[in-house]
């Protein structure tokens, strides 16, 4: 028999497909964002456009509610969250202090939280070849700027109302996350989606600007993953924070030419050196992933890239007729 669920931030990338998946397998869904879902018609049972930076807000939304799946956020790629510390430090602790408050005083059987790799210390990814991080390396603690420090913070306070009134929240450190039915323009999309665009909308022979040198690593983890990973670690007995994302790392410039690939496009590239670039390298160790769920993250780079590159390419093919 299914639960009834709230996600928050369900008019984003991320909780519009837990949405979906949530529903699809027998569940009732309330879905709560500021905003609707920008592609598509929502599949929850009910959709409740409220701004949870206010407490009384995230008491209505948990009204009834068995399990809450909290993914509201301001936020969005590097550029982004590198400009915008002071905004996205406080909506978001205003936010989850807010929906954890209101869940424990309605008493939610279960609270997930979506951290973020962002949390993890700056000396720990000084090189492009890093050895990958575990859930341990986050302390001594040295976050980026802003959005990784509320985060951090959070993840702490997940902790608190555990132990101190028996809230039984769940933690997923999110790794880059990407598919269809995301942001990929605007300023707020992330990397997978901004290359995508760049080369959707390239002719062959064309250059396309890559930010940084192109040598930074990362790791990409497809959104049927992410949702079905998110969906484990919830009903799951671990309350500490996992990882939660691909351990398969590659250079911005290799995640340039997998999507040239699959566009069946020759480009050449054109780094700037003046935008944001994050960290130097990231990977995810998914070893107590794999311990706690018996499972990880699956979905190769080329075929999660493939399907996002065409989602993508059919937008911006519709957009400029």
């Amino acid at each position: 028999m299914g639960q009834n669920i709230l996600v928050t931030g369900a008019g984003g990338f991320i909780g519009h497909h837990l949405v979906k998946y949530l529903v699809n397998t027998g569940n009732r869904v309330r879905g709560v964002d500021i905003k609707e879902p920008e592609f598509e018609a929502t599949d929850a049972d009910e959709f409740v456009l409220a701004d949870l930076r206010l407490k009384e807000n995230c008491v209505d939304a948990v009204r009834d509610i068995d399990v809450v799946y909290n993914l509201a956020a301001d936020m969005g790629g590097i550029g982004f969250i590198s400009e915008n510390h002071a905004s996205i430090a406080t909506n978001n602790v205003l936010i989850n202090t807010h929906m954890l408050q209101a869940s424990q005083e309605a008493e939610v059987k279960r609270f997930f939280y979506s951290s973020s790799a962002c949390i993890y210390p700056g000396y720990k990814q000084e090189e492009t070849d890093l050895t990958p991080l575990k859930e341990s390396d986050a302390y001594p603690a040295d976050p980026e700027e802003g959005y990784g420090w509320e985060k951090l913070y959070t993840e702490k306070l997940c902790q608190y109302y555990h132990d101190d009134f028996g809230l039984e929240t769940r933690v997923a450190r999110f790794h880059n996350v990407y598919g269809p039915l995301g942001t990929y323009d605007g300023g707020r999309e992330k990397a997978p989606a901004a290359i995508c665009r760049k080369l959707a909308m390239a002719q062959d022979g064309d250059e396309i600007e890559v930010w940084g040198d192109g040598q930074q690593t990362r790791s990409f983890m497809f959104i049927d993953d992410c949702v079905d990973g998110i969906v484990q670690l919830t009903e799951s007995s671990h309350s500490d924070p996992v990882n939660l994302g691909s351990d398969v790392m590659v250079t911005v410039d290799e995640l340039v030419d997998l999507v040239a690939e699959i566009s069946g496009k020759s480009i050449t590239k054109r780094h700037d050196l003046t935008k944001p670039q994050g960290v130097r390298g990231r990977n995810s160790d998914n070893d107590v992933l794999r311990q706690v769920l018996g499972w990880e993250p699956g979905t190769s780079l080329t075929d999660g890239l493939a399907v996002t590159y065409r989602w993508i390419e059919q937008q911006v093919t519709t957009s400029v007729r």
